[in-house]
């Protein structure tokens, strides 16, 4: 790909953004490279977690590329934002998790493309923010609707509204990120949680992500019931079978994602 790096070892697989130049701005040519890979990705059953980090120790992304921005023309607008939100929510329900690695900057589409991940590791360096309304302009990539949900409303309108850029331990404090470790650690702590999360059942950890996603938009009578659908469903696997089979001879799962 020509705007990042793409290393496949199963079971993970680790995206790096790979214009560090440009602190790593997500361009047209990235929106088009990922949504490619992507696609790859989801069809692959040896890939069952992703990692995605940025490309040298200033930045994860510090967001869309203002030249980009420049250029964009009322008649255009809408489009340039749909754009990223469809690869975006494309990440969201890839139905495989995506640990968001955040070292330097994650600012506006970069602080959104962390959001739109499963988790967020911070690097102790990490500074984040939706800084939009510098620019005469609002989030355009999920912004301004992911950041009310993992923060709450004041927090997020805080943020949204001042355009403050804040460090890795107050992103914590507010639930923007899971966890802070120290840069050197980074991607150690991530591919642990990847594999560790790997080792389970593929089809729970699929139907875990999409109920999770589809109930938190429904009424809870409603998410309950979708639950239940799922649960019963997956019982009707051969990995159910096995886990409470391995569980009862004490031994480990060897999962089919059957």
């Amino acid at each position: 790909m020509e705007t990042f790096l793409l290393d496949a070892r199963p079971p993970l697989a680790i995206i790096t953004l790979n214009r560090p130049k440009v602190l790593n701005a997500l361009n047209a040519a990235t929106f088009a490279d990922l949504d490619a890979a992507l696609d790859r990705l989801a069809a692959d059953p040896a890939v069952r977690v992703l990692l995605l980090a940025g490309s040298g120790e200033r930045a994860f992304a510090a967001g869309a590329d203002i030249a980009e921005l420049e250029a964009v023309a009322a008649s255009d607008g809408a489009d340039f934002s749909l754009r990223g939100q469809r690869v975006f929510r494309k990440l969201e329900t890839l139905g495989k998790p995506v640990i968001a690695c955040i070292r330097g900057f994650a600012l506006g589409g970069g602080c959104e493309l962390a959001m739109a991940c499963s988790f967020r590791i911070a690097a102790e360096d990490a500074k984040l923010g939706q800084p939009e309304v510098k620019l005469g302009v609002i989030p355009g990539y999920g912004g301004t609707q992911r950041l009310p949900r993992l923060v709450g409303r004041g927090a997020a309108l805080r943020l949204l509204l001042t355009g403050e850029i804040i460090g890795a331990a107050e992103a914590l404090r507010i639930g923007l990120v899971d966890e802070v470790v120290p840069a050197t650690e980074l991607m150690n702590r991530a591919e642990n949680l990847a594999l560790n999360i790997a080792a389970q059942a593929p089809l729970a950890i699929t139907e875990t992500l999409r109920i999770v996603d589809e109930g938190l938009n429904q009424p809870l009578d409603l998410a309950l019931r979708l639950e239940s659908e799922r649960f019963g469903s997956l019982c009707a696997t051969a990995d159910k079978a096995e886990g409470a089979k391995a569980f009862l001879e004490k031994r480990t799962p060897l999962w089919r994602g059957q």
